[in-house]
């Protein structure tokens, strides 16, 4: 949503869409930044219980889903929402043509102090701490049951390779949100106002908004064989269209 808008100032070298504009601009990185740390921290939770609590997996249901997804973008817009209404605030980077959470004002008072511990708590650090203990307890839980697992039949053994492979997709994926985020979260939270050189502290900035191009190439390496038949249709196509 906000790509545009940094695209643009940055061939002008400055914000070029107001307070306003910034704002919103603000408002919604941060909005589906956290929805999509959160819906990761459902994901590798429901993993978890898929892997290491099999009878997880009987109860589930579509709705429960949803709920979930609708809490999660709910206490997303919450967070999003708070400096909308005096609970922090954005403000333009220190480069000038994006905007972002206003980190550097936020540590001049306790009310901005406090807003910085509680985002970093609970939109970083708990959301981080459970995908990290979930993947680690279905690591130990597969290394345990690699020998039962032998010991099944052929259509329990696919199913149970599925829920494997999907657990990779999503371990994949959280890493990469992880490794893309956690740089700009430090940099912003601790570092000063003038620690940091203006064209250092893109560096962190970039790596954040790359975070959305991880998730095709997870997909093309883990489904190499669905991405060659993909990729063979798209030829097939493109000759029919030329032999005409």
């Amino acid at each position: 949503t906000g790509k545009p808008f940094f695209v643009v100032s940055s061939f002008s070298h400055r914000w070029l869409f107001g307070w306003e504009g910034c704002r919103f601009y603000g408002w919604a990185g941060f909005f589906f930044g956290c929805g999509s740390l959160f819906t990761m921290t459902v994901v590798s939770l429901d993993r978890y219980f898929k892997i290491c609590h099999l009878r997880y997996g009987t109860w589930l249901k579509r709705h429960h889903a949803l709920l979930c997804l609708a809490f999660v973008w709910l206490l997303a817009a919450f967070w999003a929402t708070m400096p909308l209404v005096g609970w922090g605030s954005y403000a333009p980077e220190p480069f000038g043509t994006s905007c972002t959470l206003d980190w550097w004002l936020a540590q001049a008072s306790v009310s901005g102090q406090s807003f910085v511990m509680s985002i970093l708590f609970f939109c970083l650090i708990l959301p981080t701490g459970i995908i990290v203990f979930s993947y680690i307890k279905i690591i130990f839980k597969v290394k345990s049951s690699a020998k039962e697992i032998s010991h099944f039949d052929a259509r329990i053994k696919n199913c149970h390779n599925l829920e494997m492979k999907l657990t990779k997709v999503a371990m994949l994926i959280c890493a990469g949100f992880l490794i893309a985020w956690i740089p700009y979260a430090v940099v912003s939270a601790f570092g000063q106002p003038d620690s940091v050189p203006i064209p250092v502290s893109v560096i962190p900035t970039l790596l954040a908004k790359s975070a959305a191009m991880y998730n095709p190439i997870i997909y093309q390496v883990i489904n190499r064989q669905k991405s060659s038949s993909c990729f063979k249709v798209l030829k097939k196509h493109r000759h029919l269209r030329k032999s005409r």
